[in-house]
């Protein structure tokens, strides 16, 4: 093969090769991280929208729910890190400041609201009469949401919880 045909194909490959660069750059792009919502003083805007869904889903299938939290500050996730550790009380969480999805805006925490205005934690609960769990619907709901279930999680289970990960974020077309 003559020098100049080398040439040719060459050119032809890197043009093709840079075709493909441009065509998926957005996929090339690392994702978000936690670190790019540390600024965060409040829920993030899609992580609010998609709590206010949540609500309004349950109530439509005639389930009360409250969010018992949203943002949390890292010195506020510590206070919560040291119950049954250094202060009194039970473990309530895993993570310490720095490491929840609440210190990013990015994650909640709900409870069952009955008529009488009092709050349970009860995941058995069928206040709607349909067979089914009240929590287990509102967990249905949520992960249809996008949000991630802190009861799926291996080890320490958080049944509460609902978080959203950075790249859910910012990929979410819901």
């Amino acid at each position: 093969m003559n020098t100049l045909k080398k040439w040719g194909i060459a050119l032809v490959a890197a043009i093709a090769a840079l075709s493909l660069v441009f065509l998926f750059r957005d996929e090339l792009k690392p994702g978000p991280t936690l670190e790019d919502f540390s600024g965060a003083t409040e829920l993030h805007p899609v992580v609010e929208e998609k709590k206010n869904k949540l609500v309004q889903k349950a109530s439509d299938r005639g389930i009360s729910i409250v969010i018992t939290e949203g943002f949390r500050s890292k010195e506020e996730q510590d206070k919560l890190y040291a119950k049954g550790r250094t202060e009194e009380g039970n473990i309530v969480t895993q993570s310490k400041g720095g490491q929840s999805y609440h210190n990013y805006g990015l994650a909640i925490d709900f409870a069952i609201q009955l008529k009488d205005g009092q709050v349970i934690w009860d995941m058995e609960y069928d206040g709607n009469n349909n067979n089914q769990s009240d929590w287990m619907e509102v967990v249905d709901i949520a992960k249809n949401l996008g949000f991630e279930w802190g009861g799926d999680w291996r080890g320490f289970k958080d049944y509460p919880h609902f978080q959203m990960s950075p790249e859910n974020i910012t990929n979410d077309t819901r």
